[in-house]
Formats: C-alpha cells, structure tokens, sequence
C-alpha cells in the first residue's frame, strides 16, 4: 500500500498545473478604479471561466477580463496585445485598459494621450446590439491602423463571448455543439406554394406605406420630409429566401440544372442562399459593381455577420416550376465557417433616404429564416474535450481570417496602387536598355516614381518597412508561426514578398533604390540641394568602403538583442529615422525630430548617406545580395580600367576604382545603365561615334572595310 500510496503522489506531481489565466497574471497591475469609474475593488477570478466580478463597495457593478484570454490578438508585432475590458451586468463596455503589448508604433511612436481616448471611446458601447451585427469602425490612429483593428476585434469578440457565458444584457450562452444537423436524405415539397407553406420559402412583403412609416418614426425629422410619392399599397419590395444548399431545397427552387451547378460551385462546409425579389426597391443595388460589396443586404447569425461579394454571387436566369414572376434572383454563397445552417439566421435589407445634399437616413428591415425541422436531424456526440477545442479553434481561426480579409477589401485601393508600381517597376527592370536610353527621360520617370513612392507609399499609406518586420518575423518563427499576424497589413505583406523575389532575382535594389518612402526622400532632397548648387562631398574610396560595415554591424547587433527581448531591439531599432520621418511625419518630440533632420542635412551633401552606412534594413537586405540570379547591369572592358566615368558618378558609390559593381552597396538606380548608352559622356561610345562618322565620310580610312578591299584587287 506505501508504494502505492508513493505511485499516485507522484502521478499527481507529474500531471501538469492548469495553465494560468492572463486575466490572473495582470490583475494584481490594474487598480479597479482606474478601469471603471466609481470601483474599489476586484473579486475572487472565476473558476469556470477567467473573469472577475467589479465591484464597488458590497456590489458587484459588473465583470472584468482580459481579452486574450478568449480570443487571438495577435497584432503587428506578432505578440499578443493584452487588453482588459470591463462589462456591466447589462453587457454595456464600461472600462477599457491596454495592460500588455509589444507594438512597436505605440510603445514609441503614439503619445499615452491618444491610447486612452481610443480606450475610452469604447466605454458605454452595446455588446448585445453589437452581437446582432454593426458596421461601426474604430478610431484609426495615423501609423497603428492594424493594432486599432486588432483592439477592436478583440474586444468586441471577446466581450461578446463573456456576455453570452455569463448570460449579461439579454444574451443566451451557448449550448456546447449544435443541437442538430442538416440531414441530406430530408425531401422537399413539390411546388412554389407548398414551399412557401412549409416555410422552405420565407418572404418578405414591404409596401410603401410602411417604409414611410418607418422612415417617419427616425429621431432625424427629415427623414419624413421626402416620403416616396407612390400610393400607400404599392409594392417596395418583395422578396423571398431559401437556404438553398441542401441538395433537395436546391432542386425544388433552383431546378435540376441550376442545382447541379450549385453543387460543384460550393466547396465542402460552404452553404448558398437564393434571394428572390421585385417591386420598387432593388436589394441588389448596384455598389457592388463599383466596389465588389453588396450593401444593401447582410446576413447575420448571432455574432456572425456576413458580407456578401461579388466573388460569392451569381446571377440566376430562372427559378423553380411555379415560382413567381421576379425581377432580380441571384444566388449568394456562404464562407464563413462560423455560420451553421441548422441555426435561424435573419438577411437584413439595408433601405436609404436623402435629408440633405449629402446626408443619408438608414433604416433596416429583417427576413428572417429558421430552416424547417424536417431538414433536420440531431447531432452526433463527439468527445467534449478534443471535439470542443477543435470546434473553437476552428471559430477562432476564422475570426482572424475574417479581419485580416475585411482589412484587405478596406485597402483595395491602396493595393491596386502598389500593384501597379510593382508592375512599372518590373517593366524597367526588365527593359532597362530601352528605359535608360534617353538620360532626361528616364531621369524624369524616376524623380515621378520617387516622388510617388514618397507620398503614396509612405506619407499616405504608411508602407514603410523596417528591420522591426524582420525581428517580428523571427520571433514567429521561434513562438509558433502564423500568417494571420502577417496578413493584417496588406501594403506590407505585398512588399514583402516583392522584396523577396527581387533579392532573388535583381538584390536589394529594388526596394532600397525604388520602393523605400525613406530613400526616396533622401534622393528627392539632394536633388534639390544640387539644383541649388549645394556642394557635394565625395568620400575618399577607402573611407567609404571602411563605412559599409556599420549598417551590418548594427543589425546583427539589434537582432542579437532580438534573441533576449524583442521589445528592448524595437526600442533600439529607433536608429532607424523610419518611424518619425514617415509613419508620424515628423510629428514627434523633438529629440527624434532633430535626429531625422541631422540625417536628411548630411544627405543634402553625401546622397543617400544614411542608405549607405547606417541603414541596418539595408544591411540586412543585402546580405544575401550576392545570390541574386541575374547580373543585367552592363558594363565595357574598359570600365575602371582605365575609364571611372561611372564610378565617379554612381550616386552611392557603389562601384569599384576597378570597375566592377558592389552588389550589397547598389541600389539599381540604373544610372549607370543611362551612362552606358551616353553619347556625350561614355568614352566607348564617344569613340564608336567617331569611328561611324569617319566611315560615313572615308570608308577608305578604316582598315580593312570591304569597299577598300575591292578597290585594291581592281
């Protein structure tokens, strides 16, 4: 019995702790009073659940967590941002406090002022009304658009969650798995009617009367002061719903054909709704040519809101045998793995009313939907432990996946623009001997590229990368990698992958010398020192080469600290001028100013002098420069030996007294590429000049020309 007794202590020893809540790890840092007004003191964290009752005197006011606990929130940098959220017991955000993060943008770069007023423009929000859908966005903070995205989804979903658990402002918790399935061997009824009887088919009917009713009962009063001119009982619109991918409502609605082609546009776990309507209002609308979205209908499932594209629709030409006569009928699928069919589900029809020049009034109406019973089959129990944790990673991957989605359609133009650079781009790279062959015309196309890469690149759309990325990088590497983190910011992401294809191909050129905000400031403001005949400084070529160093010594130096803290080389990744200069526009204290200005002075004397020593991007971009597949840069025999024409006039002075080029220094500005087709500065083709224009005079002065040779056997 001892040994036993020994065995099972042991056991008990072996078996691991409960991982500890992040709610219990940063609750003893906050004070309850400065999360919520008016509160004194937390109470004991729940077993069951990692939240803790808010209390104030002998009453509890309402419940505290901590965001991650219940979601991802991973932001920019890769690490969780930790923030704690407070709820009343009427699911209203009463407290909102950012306790932990590693974003490099707000641990430096955004004032403490501008944090707690996004902080608190959260506090009195709805969760019950949001958990039935809202379009509401946060308050962009200029430089930190995807951590203001991250909070937000944060806290909106995990606050909901928390609201359901705990059953606060009307919400219901939510049953653990579904409580039915759709069974694909249920029959339809035959027939429009019979379709519409048994519910199948769910119509809503809206006359004019009623939308000018509804638009009259608005707080705004002018909303009621433009009502549609149509007698009362004239159609607005009728429309009707089914939830068309189960096999058999597919075949009754849609008919054979049009089902069958249902079954191969959907993929597995996708569903598809067919929507039916006519009268005065469209449902369709047309924005969605415009902008892929349609805006006038939203399907909502509890906290699952869907927005339909034009990527998931299709236009139908015909419905089933008896349907009625509708103007519009058009199939939209559904993606959203969070969005279970057997649950009701409600398509909100969005209607709009001018009140002024450029003032709408909105109001919604509600079809709802609840799929029949007879479609339905109960669901098979799975194992609760291993089948729940996968249930909720998958909703929890889906979550992310939907806001790094959403962050994406809202930037579409942003990435249009940056796809069109990258495609110039390509183009000159490609055929950079027709690009530089007039020397005024490409030295125009470039300063209009700089120019552009500086205003909508950087000023405009923040797209400026930095070393941070790649630390951020290595740290997901190490900590368990994902792309959502990665995804999140669309501009960076696509230059990414450009600057990965171009080392391969062409080296760090690319971005240094074309794409970076910060380099083409640079070169923009030395050009116009030398328009104002600002002398120029050209460094001895052993200095200059003994320079290179410190730009990969600074690197390797921020990445080792990396490797210990990662906040700590974000703080020391400040050597790079980036963030002030671009990201904040120079909007800042003014020791970063000075240090951005002391920069951009000595550019005004030695172009692109911080590009060339101290950049540590650079630098660790041009490592692995040397293993790029093509060498496309033309060079004579004679370059460097005896002609330095380009090496006096490289821009960077990336070319060897030698002649050959510096693959870790250039920057593929393509200057010397105009030089080699120079007619008025190449010495070789300067001399190929003369000797075309000696033949054209004599062909008897050139040895050996075949016109002479003729003359000599006559």
């Amino acid at each position: 019995m001892h040994l036993i007794r020994s065995l099972l202590c042991l056991l008990c020893l072996a078996l691991p702790a409960q991982a500890e809540s992040v709610l219990a790890k940063y609750l003893p840092e906050v004070a309850a009073s400065d999360l919520v007004a008016g509160a004194d003191g937390f109470g004991p964290i729940q077993a069951e659940l990692p939240v803790t009752p808010v209390m104030k005197g002998a009453e509890q006011i309402g419940w505290a967590f901590v965001t991650s606990d219940f979601v991802g929130t991973t932001g920019y940098s890769g690490k969780p941002i930790h923030v704690m959220v407070a709820l009343d017991l009427t699911a209203h955000v009463t407290g909102v406090k950012l306790v932990k993060h590693s974003e490099p943008i707000v641990l430096i770069g955004i004032p403490e002022a501008r944090v707690k007023a996004l902080a608190a423009s959260y506090i009195g929000r709805d969760l019950a009304a949001e958990a039935q859908g809202s379009d509401a966005m946060p308050e962009i903070i200029s430089g930190a658009t995807v951590t203001v995205m991250v909070i937000d989804d944060s806290i909106l979903r995990s606050g909901i969650k928390v609201a359901r658990a705990l059953g606060l402002g009307g919400l219901k918790a939510e049953t653990e798995g579904p409580r039915a399935e759709i069974d694909p061997m249920a029959t339809a009824p035959e027939g429009w009617q019979a379709l519409e009887g048994d519910g199948t088919i769910r119509r809503l009917s809206l006359d004019v009367g009623q939308v000018n009713a509804a638009f009259a009962a608005l707080p705004d009063p002018r909303a009621a002061e433009r009502p549609l001119t149509e007698p009362p009982e004239t159609a607005f619109v009728e429309m009707e719903l089914a939830l068309v991918s189960h096999p058999a409502i597919a075949r009754a609605v849609l008919g054979e054909a049009e089902a069958a082609n249902l079954a191969t546009w959907l993929k597995p776990g996708e569903a598809a709704v067919a929507v039916a309507g006519s009268g005065l209002y469209s449902f369709k609308g047309s924005g969605y040519v415009r902008g892929g979205i349609f805006d006038r209908i939203l399907l909502v499932q509890d906290d699952v809101t869907v927005r339909f594209h034009d990527r998931d629709h299709k236009r139908l030409v015909g419905l089933g045998a008896g349907a009625p006569g509708f103007t519009e009928m058009d199939l939209f699928r559904i993606t959203d793995p969070g969005f279970d069919p057997a649950k009701p589900f409600r398509l909100q029809l969005l209607v709009s009313r001018a009140v002024g020049a450029t003032e709408k009034a909105f109001i919604t109406f509600d079809l709802g939907y609840q799929l029949p019973a007879h479609y339905l089959k109960p669901a098979k129990l799975e194992a609760p432990a291993s089948a729940g944790a996968a249930s909720e990673r998958g909703t929890e991957d889906a979550a992310q996946a939907e806001l790094w989605k959403k962050i994406w359609v809202g930037k579409r133009f942003e990435i249009a623009g940056l796809a069109a650079m990258l495609g110039v781009l390509t183009l000159v790279f490609f055929f950079q001997g027709y690009a530089t062959r007039n020397a005024r015309a490409f030295l125009w196309f470039r300063m209009g590229y700089l120019a552009v890469t500086l205003v909508f690149l950087g000023f405009y759309a923040n797209a400026q990368l930095s070393v941070v990325n790649l630390m951020a990088l290595f740290g997901a590497l190490t900590h368990g990698f994902s792309w959502q983190a990665f995804l999140l910011d669309p501009l960076t992401f696509i230059l990414w992958f450009a600057v990965a294809a171009s080392l391969i191909f062409w080296g760090r050129g690319a971005y240094c010398g074309w794409l970076c905000p910060f380099g083409a400031l640079q070169e923009l403001t030395n050009r116009a020192a030398r328009a104002l005949h600002v002398p120029q400084w050209t460094l001895p070529w052993g200095l200059n080469e003994r320079l290179w160093p410190i730009k990969y010594m600074i690197f390797l130096g921020l990445f080792g600290v990396s490797l210990a803290s990662i906040e700590q080389a974000e703080h020391l990744a400040e050597v790079e001028p980036f963030k002030t200069a671009i990201i904040l526009k120079f909007v800042r204290a003014w020791p970063f100013v000075a240090y951005v200005a002391a920069l951009l002075m000595a550019g005004l004397f030695v172009e692109r002098f911080y590009c060339r020593y101290l950049c540590p991007l650079g630098g660790a971009l041009a490592i692995p420069a040397r293993m790029r597949m093509f060498d496309w840069l033309k060079r004579y025999h004679d370059c460097g030996a005896p002609c330095q024409t380009c090496a006096n006039d490289c821009p960077v002075q990336a070319i060897h007294p030698t002649g050959e080029i510096n693959p870790n220094e250039c920057v593929n500005c393509l200057n010397c590429q105009v030089l080699y087709q120079s007619h008025a500065k190449c010495p070789v083709v300067i001399r190929q000049d003369k000797r075309r224009a000696a033949v054209a005079r004599d062909p008897s002065t050139l040895k050996n020309h075949p016109n002479v040779k003729g003359q000599e056997h006559v």
